[in-house]
């Protein structure tokens, strides 16, 4: 079960980064040569932390990029913008967020020499995207596929049969030595492999009939952030300095307050 994982390349920076108030887990990689650099899931409260890392690593950051639109956390792109002129903001075009580049299914962006492909994983919400630096065998699931979870499905366009697909037909597809790095945990669990989840995720060794009982009848209440914002401004051009400080939805939804190990 578990495979030697593939060793990053000597070119290849990687560096996980938390937020503690909402468990979140954001990715800087970099192309060491060229010093080419993106992040993914930013936080807003951290966006300072990260601009200041990024400086003192000599990189550049060329895209922040969002896996989805978080409904526990406000995304820290456009701050970065501010911080980091020339970033661009990235998100998938399902989204309906804003942003510079907007991502369809098995596009690529470049860093320096690596490339990071966006796969279409839809069910928490629709424009769910896994990012995949095939090269360095890891990919980042976003709310898709958490630590022995998954995220919910009962809010922002989630269905629970779109998300065990895109578990089952993408992720679980990978190579079983892939790394996994998801956007939250709370328990303290920093990565994982598609052979782990494939043989203990509580929730997605079920059939398919089974997980959608178990997600249809979680009850959980809603995020605790999402009473705060309304508005989409995933950078999409250099924000006010009030702007930075709307939440990453377009759509108004109903949404409940998220209790730990849920998102």
């Amino acid at each position: 079960m578990l495979d030697s994982r593939k060793p990053f390349t000597g070119d290849f920076f990687f560096r996980q980064l938390f937020d503690e108030q909402s468990h979140t887990y954001s990715y800087l990689l970099a192309d060491i040569t060229t010093k080419e650099a993106i992040l993914i899931d930013p936080v807003l409260e951290q966006a300072k932390r990260d601009a200041q890392l990024i400086k003192e690593l000599g990189f550049t950051l060329k895209y922040a990029l969002n896996t989805h639109m978080h409904a526990d956390h406000v995304t820290g792109t456009g701050f970065l913008k501010q911080l980091l002129p020339g970033t661009v903001s990235v998100i998938s075009l399902s989204s309906g967020a804003k942003a510079d580049k907007h991502l369809v299914d098995n596009e690529t962006v470049q860093f320096g020499r690596h490339e990071l492909r966006a796969m279409a994983t839809p069910g928490h919400t629709n424009g769910c995207m896994t990012f995949l630096v095939e090269e360095q065998g890891i990919a980042f699931t976003g709310d898709t596929l958490l630590i022995r979870g998954c995220g919910r499905t009962d809010f922002q366009e989630g269905d629970s049969r779109s998300l065990y697909r895109s578990v089952h037909e993408r992720i679980f597809t990978l190579p079983e030595n892939f790394r996994l790095f998801p956007a939250h945990d709370y328990k303290g669990n920093m990565e994982t492999t598609v052979a782990e989840e494939k043989r203990y995720n509580p929730r997605l060794t079920k059939d398919v009939e089974a997980f959608v009982e178990l997600m249809n009848n979680l009850n959980l209440p809603y995020p605790k952030m999402i009473g705060k914002f309304s508005t989409t401004v995933c950078g999409g051009g250099v924000p006010s300095l009030g702007n930075i400080f709307y939440f990453l939805l377009l759509r108004p939804i109903s949404i409940r307050q998220s209790c730990p190990g849920e998102s």
